[in-house]
């Protein structure tokens, strides 16, 4: 009876054996992982060409169209890419994605009427209240600490 445990147990064990063999899981590891990584980050390092958005030209940064995600403040156009869950498709902010987002800012507004169309021009913000003047200059300078800027809005 003994042996025929010890034969069950050698069997099984070489089945084991064979399976991990034949069947191993794949490596998930990339040897140039490494590399990509010290790429990247040295792409991190390199300073933004900046550009010239028009509210058009804007408009396809707006998370769907491309990876990117670009928002205008004051006319400053900043990459939020990085806050994707925020700005992007599902995001809270979507609505700013691509967009001047400048007014929406300044009245705490997140909804799409207060967020000027490519076709129009750009929003002089004239008609802005102290109270919502403060806000957007407070936004601003979040948006200036916390995303690099890509590029400056101007008129078609």
């Amino acid at each position: 009876m003994e042996n025929y445990i010890i034969a069950i147990l050698v069997i099984v064990l070489i089945g084991l054996f064979i399976k991990n063999i034949l069947f191993a899981p794949l490596s998930t590891h990339d040897p140039l992982s490494n590399v990509q990584q010290t790429a990247n980050a040295a792409k991190e390092d390199e300073p933004i060409v900046e550009g010239r958005f028009t509210p058009k030209s804007l408009y396809k940064f707006n998370g769907f169209d491309t990876e990117n995600i670009y928002i205008a403040v004051k006319r400053n156009v900043y990459d939020v890419s990085k806050a994707r869950q925020f700005y992007g498709p599902s995001g809270p902010y979507s609505n700013f994605a691509g967009h001047d987002a400048s007014r929406g800012l300044a009245k705490n507004s997140f909804e799409m009427d207060v967020i000027r169309s490519y076709g129009e021009p750009i929003d002089d913000l004239a008609d802005l209240t102290p109270e919502e003047l403060e806000s957007l200059n407070g936004w601003e300078s979040t948006f200036k600490s916390k995303y690099p800027v890509v590029g400056v809005l101007v008129d078609e």
